[in-house]
């Protein structure tokens, strides 16, 4: 019997184990040109992103040319398991705090923000904008909060080797609008 939960597991070890293994080659400056050239991000759009943790395509380049080029930019904040994550306003040269699991954020004192454009890390990705993350549910259940508040563009961005045929998924995973990765810039729906 197939169980997706064990499915999950299985493809988060290997898919893992394929991201430690790639060398550094400059991907996070070729996906923040994709960005910038491809998803249509506005002006003044506060863009939601996040600090890289271990062997993550790290978008700090991104985030620095968001913020020149006036875009706000946030980072996140777990408020609790089992809850949306938060944003507060993050700028280049702003000093983060250390949090639980390795990750680090903006001081208390920062502005929350609620962003209208996403940056989504993967683990593992599919031609179906499908995701698969740490397994905490923390950005489906963001994803879902912000956009019954608002509209959201989410974009997943990775490595090209992070794609695999098929994501498992559940009734609660959410498809993301736009892939990124150093090889292509891919909008939900459009043929890989």
């Amino acid at each position: 019997m197939y169980d997706v939960a064990d499915a999950k597991r299985a493809l988060r070890v290997e898919a893992r184990t394929r991201r430690k293994a790639r060398p550094a080659d400059g991907a996070a400056m070729r996906v923040r040109d994709r960005v910038l050239e491809s998803v249509p991000i506005g002006p003044g759009a506060v863009v939601g992103g996040y600090w890289p943790l271990d062997d993550e395509l790290d978008v700090r380049p991104l985030l620095e040319a968001l913020a020149r080029r006036g875009n706000p930019c946030a980072l996140p904040v777990v408020l609790a398991r089992g809850r949306p994550l938060g944003f507060r306003r993050w700028k280049p040269g702003d000093a983060l705090e250390r949090a639980g699991f390795g990750l680090s954020h903006p001081p208390a004192r920062a502005p929350e923000l609620d962003p209208d454009v996403l940056l989504v890390p993967l683990i593992a990705f599919d031609d179906r904008s499908m995701r698969l993350g740490y397994g905490g549910g923390f950005y489906d259940r963001t994803i879902a909060a912000l956009r019954a508040r608002r509209k959201l563009l989410t974009v997943g961005v990775g490595f090209a080797l992070q794609e695999v045929p098929h994501v498992p998924t559940e009734a609660h995973d959410i498809a993301l609008d736009w892939i990124v990765t150093e090889r292509e810039a891919r909008r939900r729906g459009q043929p890989a």
